[in-house]
């Protein structure tokens, strides 16, 4: 056993023992990556429970990708953070499609819901955070992955790179554009009809 235990042991060698056999590796991988997985996931999900359900999901299927890519004989797997992100990225987009999907209730439908009472300021915030995710999601598909995994997962821009198999000057340029792109967004969201004015 090497001294300090699984926290010594790189991501490559744990996925490995997993692989071979030894179930507590996988929970030192969770370990390191589920903040960063559940950030993720939070930009898509708008209920906590959801937030949880694509983490689990996403860990469930890196590492079924991973045995997979062992039985076929594909050789080393990609890096595991990147694994496990650009899979989170994608279940997140696939959930944001379908709940938009499903959202799209008659008005009627609306009339037997009961609203709880809340207060002016924490109504302006939510309101202000579903315009936010509401701008993110009308991004085009890279520049959200980006700003996603900058601001919700905390990666560098070579880590994004690393996850997106795209240069880290690429990375750099869409999440400019897309910030730039989601302030305006947001502003005119902010300025629609029916919306308040600060």
């Amino acid at each position: 056993m090497i001294e300090g235990g699984d926290s010594a042991r790189t991501d490559e060698e744990l996925l490995q023992d997993f692989l071979g056999g030894r179930e507590p590796a996988f929970a030192e991988l969770v370990r390191r990556h589920e903040r960063s997985v559940r950030a993720v996931a939070r930009r898509y999900a708008a209920q906590p429970d959801d937030v949880l359900d694509l983490a689990q999901r996403a860990f469930l299927r890196a590492l079924q990708s991973a045995r997979r890519g062992r039985w076929l004989g594909l050789g080393r797997v990609p890096p595991f953070q990147a694994l496990v992100l650009r899979i989170a990225v994608n279940l997140g987009k696939n959930h944001a499609r379908d709940r938009a999907r499903w959202a799209r209730a008659p008005v009627e439908a609306l009339d037997d819901v009961e609203v709880e009472p809340t207060g002016s300021a924490r109504l302006e915030r939510d309101e202000r955070r579903d315009a936010v995710r509401r701008a993110v999601l009308r991004l085009p598909r890279r520049q959200r992955e980006v700003l996603t995994l900058r601001i919700d997962a905390e990666l560098s821009f070579a880590e994004i790179a690393r996850v997106l198999s795209i240069t880290e000057n690429n990375a750099k340029v869409h999440f400019h554009h897309a910030t730039r792109r989601l302030a305006a967004l947001v502003a005119q969201d902010g300025s629609a009809p029916g919306r308040s004015q600060p």
